[in-house]
């Protein structure tokens, strides 16, 4: 791929959206940014972005659910990072049609257009929940799939309609798979911010459950994962996982913080904040070989380290809001 193409990436505001664009102005390419039309016309994280990047960066307003818009977003784009979603899990037990709405019908048209146009590449992301509580581990790419929860079955619904465009159409599709990325950008939905931002200001760390295990990927090596996948042609037409192949409790990540941040807080489990019991996904343990083995892509930024990084960046940004309340 030249540093002359121009790539779309959807969902180009938000947190491994945005991490994405930067990833790809700082290797040189252009980039046209996919961002959900409000009447302030925000750019969500891309406001972060270091001034001297944005020559390269080009705004587009839309909805992904508009298939004009998306087509129109995709002319003479070489490659498509698509990463627009309803993510939330608990939100999905309240709006499931919104999630099929925005994930599956948005893929859909983000496939239509790459068809449309001739793209490239069209890389579709997907994320370790479509696996469920893992029945071998670490989960590899052929583990069977289990909707445990709307948003998880959105989003194998979008993997297989992508897949199916490959097989059917000869679309050069790429589905990329990680497991759960944290970082700076982050909101409080998410398990580390969220016990970063009460350890830095509470007198309680409150969390659901202590026990369930996940694969935290620091989000500059999901970025460059996307960017190392999406730029390879042995991953057309199948998936591939993005994972450190290293597990950690809920409980081991609030005993890390703390070690970090210098405090040691009563940690409060709290009923409202876990998930359905047949919802939860109690383990998510990754294997990133097929990655690895056909990219060179691997995790090259530890998790205590990726830790600091994130505390410093709360700490600094002025981003603690709404700490120790319960966000879907």
């Amino acid at each position: 791929m030249s540093s002359e193409d121009r790539y779309l990436v959807t969902g180009a505001g938000g947190f491994i959206g945005s991490h994405l664009v930067e990833t790809l102005l700082k290797r040189g390419y252009r980039v046209r940014a996919f961002l959900r039309y409000t009447s302030n016309a925000g750019r969500g994280w891309l406001n972060d972005l270091p001034t001297e990047l944005h020559d390269r960066l080009e705004v587009f307003f839309g909805d992904i659910a508009d298939h004009r818009a998306v087509l129109e977003a995709a002319r003479d784009c070489a490659q498509i990072y698509h990463l627009a979603a309803l993510i939330g899990i608990p939100y999905s037990y309240v709006a499931p049609q919104s999630y099929v709405t925005v994930n599956v019908q948005g893929t859909l048209n983000i496939l239509e257009a790459a068809r449309t146009h001739g793209t490239e590449r069209c890389v579709v992301t997907s994320t370790s929940e479509v696996y469920g509580t893992a029945i071998y581990a670490p989960i590899d790419e052929d583990h069977p799939l289990q909707g445990q929860s709307p948003y998880s079955a959105t989003k194998i619904g979008s993997d297989q309609i992508a897949l199916s465009y490959y097989r059917a159409f000869n679309l050069p599709v790429t589905v990329v798979r990680p497991f759960n990325t944290f970082g700076p950008r982050q909101s409080t939905r998410a398990i580390i911010p969220t016990i970063i931002t009460q350890a830095l200001q509470r007198d309680v760390i409150e969390v659901g459950s202590r026990d369930p295990v996940r694969d935290m990927v620091y989000v500059e090596d999901t970025a460059a994962g996307f960017i190392e996948v999406g730029q390879s042609t042995a991953g057309i037409g199948s998936v591939t996982n993005l994972a450190t192949g290293v597990g950690v409790t809920v409980g081991d990540l609030i005993d890390r913080i703390q070690a970090i941040v210098g405090r040691n807080l009563p940690v409060v489990e709290r009923d409202e904040r876990k998930r359905p019991e047949k919802s939860e996904v109690f383990k998510l343990l990754g294997s990133a070989e097929k990655a690895k083995r056909e990219t060179g892509w691997h995790p090259r930024v530890s998790l205590d380290e990726g830790l600091r990084r994130t505390i410093e960046w709360f700490r600094r940004s002025g981003h603690i809001q709404n700490v120790g309340e319960y966000r879907v």
